[in-house]
């Protein structure tokens, strides 16, 4: 088992950024693709962005391109969603996940280990 705990989200203005980072620990021996999801009020659960282990293999939205930036520091057991020049468009739950399969996708049913959420709403 891994578990995923999430920090840093928050309330911020339009045009603001924030760090999300997200903590392994368990099975953190296994180098597990990991990925950020989000999830806004009513909607479905998107993905926004993922790297694999050696962060050779990087994907993203293609709304996320050039705002956002996913990065991973092995030694901590720890990624990041780096997300500039938020919208309130951004405003939802953001979760971290860890895909089991070992493969670096986009799609939700490929992550078997997820945590919480946190949480960014951002004003106008």
């Amino acid at each position: 088992q891994v578990q995923l705990v999430e920090y840093g989200g928050g309330l911020v203005q339009a045009g603001g950024s924030l760090r999300l980072s997200c903590a392994a620990s368990g099975r953190t021996s296994i180098t597990f693709p990991m990925a950020w999801f989000r999830q806004a009020t009513g909607k479905e659960r998107e993905f926004v962005a993922a790297m694999n282990w050696s962060g050779g293999r990087v994907l993203y939205v293609d709304s996320g391109k050039g705002r956002f930036t996913i990065s991973r520091d092995n030694a901590k057991n720890t990624a990041y969603l780096q997300m500039n020049n938020l919208n309130p468009e951004h405003t939802a739950v953001y979760y971290c996940a860890a895909a089991g399969s070992m493969r670096t996708s986009e799609y939700v049913d490929e992550y078997d280990f997820w945590g919480q959420g946190t949480q960014v709403t951002v004003s106008s």
